[in-house]
């Protein structure tokens, strides 16, 4: 885990997570805040809506706990709301047009941890 966090910390992300069981929500985001990113914490849609209404993000990470439709339809009020945010979905489904990256949430959290880090660095322009 040193490595990743290593790797995490240099690269802090304005995150914006998700889940609709709260004890999953606090611990995942216990180790998002570990590695350095700022974390913001929503329990529905309804809370994911007003913080994006009062803040920016890097990334919207809607988890494994949160409904079908929610994992659905938030990714586009995400673009919509702030057309440059990232939006990652820990959810081993099908790929959605809106969503930058899925992750199967059964994985370990370090693995998590390095898909967010890579998520926003800098593609190499060929």
């Amino acid at each position: 885990m040193a490595a990743t966090a290593q790797k995490s910390a240099k690269a802090t992300i304005k995150i914006l997570y998700s889940e609709s069981n709260e004890k999953t929500l606090a611990a995942q985001a216990a180790e998002m805040t570990k590695v350095g990113h700022h974390v913001t914490t929503a329990t529905d849609r309804k809370a994911v809506q007003e913080a994006l209404r009062r803040d920016a993000f890097d990334l919207v990470i809607l988890g494994a706990t949160m409904s079908k439709e929610d994992r659905h339809h938030l990714p586009y009020m995400v673009k919509k709301a702030h057309e440059g945010t990232k939006v990652l979905v820990m959810h081993a489904g099908t790929h959605h047009h809106e969503v930058d990256a899925t992750v199967d949430p059964t994985i370990s959290m370090n693995r998590i941890l390095d898909k967010i880090a890579g998520m926003l660095q800098p593609v190499p322009v060929r």
